[in-house]
């Protein structure tokens, strides 16, 4: 019966040598350990600059949604007619009813104006001559539509219920499209002509909230559209509402009854998104996109510690065989080489938790934005680090252990 040798039993390595230990085999070498960690520095890093630039963003995304997007309600009909056939269902009076629902602020009904055939009527700054904008659009918008497009008027003013009601010829044009006309100022009064129809140019905005396509667009009352033109056939007019914050699912519910109380499946009511959904879907987003990039660094910082323990692993080969000749075991050798390399990928992930702060803190400071990391992303980043310099040091580490003790002392 064999027994096994008693130097066996008493061969040990404690946590406290092991620990010395990995950070003498790291020391020996600084500048290649820096280097080794700088993979793993990047990755968590980055790591940790995506998950607070997301949070820090998350409420400047619901501020700014819930300023225009969640005030804005369209509805559309849906009575799908022929083209040929097609009715109007809103009623006249369409924008004075929703504009008696608690919480709104405008209301107005537009659509596209269109030719005897279909095709766009010609813009022209002089009443003879070639027409200069062919490509320039027309819209027939209620006072209320062109109030809830919140325009920045840069000179004049758009146009009102009194416009409307009296069928006055007025327009409303973008400053880029007033320049492209020959329009510089409101003081000689100015006219464009649609058609052979002259229109007094009474205000130019410069800028839009919503419907920033009237832009390029001439903007005349829908009262003066029908006169000349009909009422529209082959593009179907719709409805947009602005609502107080936080009044537009209520007023969404009830415009359809406000509008037609006998045929309220006439029209198609879209309410503004939950903004949380937004919030959390823009979130998501991100960190998919992101993270991706973060999990490409970490998995290039473990290649660079993985070569790095191996190619100590080939240089100490000499050490190692020391090592087994004085008693050492084969988990001893595995353990040391793999807290070199743990120890590695902690201090990555350290000083990649800092690295990762300071953009955060730079973007927040530039903005007047709060900044916000949760703390667990801060906690998990040496923990990624960790996972990631033990991971790559499993097959260096397994490698020094299988050399035989007396070839390595050959070496």
């Amino acid at each position: 019966m064999t027994t096994r040798p008693r130097g066996d039993d008493r061969s040990r390595l404690e946590l406290r040598d092991l620990l010395s230990e990995a950070l003498a085999g790291l020391l020996q070498r600084p500048a290649r350990s820096v280097l080794t960690a700088l993979g793993t520095v990047l990755g968590t890093g980055t790591f940790v600059c995506i998950l607070g630039l997301t949070a820090t963003t998350a409420s400047q995304i619901d501020d700014r949604f819930n300023a225009l997007t969640a005030t804005e309600i369209t509805v559309e009909d849906a009575t799908g007619s022929d083209d040929q056939i097609r009715q109007q269902p809103f009623p006249e009076d369409a924008g004075q009813r929703i504009a008696r629902l608690n919480g709104v602020q405008n209301a107005g009904v537009y659509w596209n104006v269109r030719g005897p055939h279909g095709g766009r009527l010609p813009v022209r700054s002089t009443p003879i001559g070639p027409a200069s904008e062919q490509d320039t659009g027309l819209v027939a918008a209620a006072p209320g539509a062109l109030a809830a497009a919140e325009p920045t008027v840069s000179e004049g003013r758009i146009y009102d219920r009194f416009h409307e009601e009296r069928r006055q010829p007025v327009a409303v044009l973008s400053s880029s499209l007033a320049s492209r006309l020959g329009i510089t100022t409101l003081e000689t009064h100015p006219a464009v002509f649609i058609g052979d129809q002259p229109f007094t140019v009474i205000g130019i905005i410069s800028d839009l909230k919503r419907k920033t396509d009237l832009l390029s667009s001439v903007v005349i009352p829908t009262s003066v559209a029908e006169q000349l033109w009909g009422p529209p056939v082959r593009d179907p007019a719709e409805m947009i509402i602005s609502t107080d914050l936080g009044a537009a699912r209520q007023v969404a519910s009830e415009t359809a009854l406000a509008l037609d109380p006998a045929h309220p499946d006439n029209f198609k009511v879209t309410p503004p998104p939950d903004p949380q959904k937004l919030r959390s879907t823009v979130t998501s987003d991100l960190n998919q996109l992101f993270l991706l990039l973060a999990a490409i660094c970490l998995v290039i910082g473990a290649v660079g510690i993985a070569n790095t323990t191996l190619v100590a692993v080939l240089e100490r080969t000499g050490e190692i065989g020391l090592r087994r000749a004085l008693g050492a075991q084969t988990r001893h050798i595995t353990l040391q080489f793999l807290t070199e390399s743990s120890v590695l990928g902690v201090l990555g992930g350290l000083v990649g938790s800092t690295v990762g702060v300071l953009p955060v803190l730079t973007v927040a400071v530039a903005r007047t934005w709060t900044p916000s990391i949760h703390p667990a992303t801060i906690a998990a980043a040496p923990a990624i680090g960790l996972v990631t310099g033990l991971l790559a040091g499993l097959y260096p580490a397994w490698r020094a252990s299988r050399i035989p003790p007396a070839e390595a002392l050959r070496r």
